[in-house]
């Protein structure tokens, strides 16, 4: 740390090799195990931080800072869109029900794992199903996609129902699509950066305060839910007491948005309404004190973890911050100075009085 920069150094190597392995684990919603396992095993290589599961699954790191008397918490989502399979068609083809809001243009030919309940992975392909200009008119090839339209296309010689039941695929089995994560000139492609890119910032800004000899001012809960993207995932298992709460999600990036991929941004008003002023000025606050370059922006079509937890009824602020995620719920791409900025603000709220 110097005096025109105190905050600690963030591990920029890390960050990108977190957040990749983090994409790489297939996580749809109510498949999100091995995810959790994963944070938890970085978290729990910190012997101050102590881990603990919900009952609904998702993950509650707490870490005891200097004042114990206040009670602040982080909260963001591992779980991702993808799909279950609904039915199996009578040639061999899987017709899929959509977890989360999935548009199914934006995965038209993706790649794809149909994960069995013996736990066998079979692979295969989303394509529309009238998919060749050689055989269908144009009139057919434009047709809308939705979950009618849409198939999973084996890769296994199966040509009916049987034979794909032979395989141990049955209906109600979970389907991740491909992350297709690359790195290229500090961007970051991947789908599914909503919102592991802000799982990763938070483990990073963790490391980086332990490298640099330091622990929270307050205690604080770092929350991983798991239901994030069906609406309920922190609406439980948040501890009662915890006075605020920081979302770390996605800057949604688009046209008439002030959000960009190249910073961090803070939500002042999405579609369930405002985030809680005073939180949300400090953190402002704080942004300008440790000279991170951040954004302000709305968010229309858009709700968080943070909203999840008061429509259930906790008592807490609330705000929401996270990096810029251009064509989100799509195949998303951000750049690691983003991600550093993100990193950067978690840790100055972490050694706020």
């Amino acid at each position: 740390m110097t005096e025109n920069n105190p905050l600690p150094s963030v591990d920029e190597t890390y960050l990108i090799k977190i957040l990749s392995d983090l994409l790489n684990i297939p996580s749809p919603t109510g498949f999100v195990d091995e995810a959790v396992r994963f944070v938890e095993e970085e978290l729990t290589s910190f012997d101050d931080i102590q881990c603990h599961h919900t009952r609904k699954g998702a993950l509650a790191a707490q870490w005891t800072g200097k004042n114990s008397g206040h009670h602040r918490a982080f909260t963001a989502h591992l779980d991702t869109l993808g799909a279950v399979v609904k039915e199996i068609k009578p040639n061999g083809r899987l017709r899929l029900s959509a977890v989360g809001g999935l548009n199914w243009n934006s995965v038209e030919t993706e790649g794809v794992f149909v994960f069995t309940s013996s736990g066998k992975k079979v692979r295969g392909s989303l394509m529309f199903h009238k998919p060749s200009m050689h055989v269908y008119s144009k009139e057919e090839l434009e047709s809308k996609r939705d979950e009618s339209s849409m198939e999973v296309r084996l890769d296994a010689r199966v040509f009916d129902a049987a034979e794909v039941r032979s395989l141990g695929i049955d209906i109600g089995d979970f389907v991740a699509f491909d992350p297709r994560v690359e790195i290229t000139n500090g961007f970051i492609r991947s789908r599914f950066l909503d919102d592991k890119a802000c799982a990763a910032c938070i483990l990073a800004a963790v490391k980086a305060l332990h490298a640099a000899g330091l622990k929270p001012v307050n205690t604080f809960t770092l929350f991983f839910s798991n239901y994030e993207e069906v609406g309920h995932g922190a609406a439980a298992g948040i501890p009662s007491d915890v006075e605020e709460l920081v979302t770390v999600d996605m800057a949604a990036v688009g046209e008439g948005q002030n959000s960009d991929e190249f910073h961090t941004t803070i939500c002042i008003k999405d579609s369930h309404g405002p985030y809680h002023h005073g939180l949300t000025s400090r953190l402002r606050h704080l942004a300008s004190k440790y000279q991170i370059d951040y954004r302000t922006d709305i968010y229309p079509h858009y709700g968080s973890d943070g909203e999840a937890a008061w429509t259930a009824g906790a008592d807490m602020a609330v705000a929401l911050i996270g990096p810029g995620v251009e064509s989100s719920h799509n195949y998303e791409r951000t750049h690691i100075d983003a991600l550093i900025a993100t990193t950067r603000w978690l840790m100055a709220y972490l050694l706020e009085e």
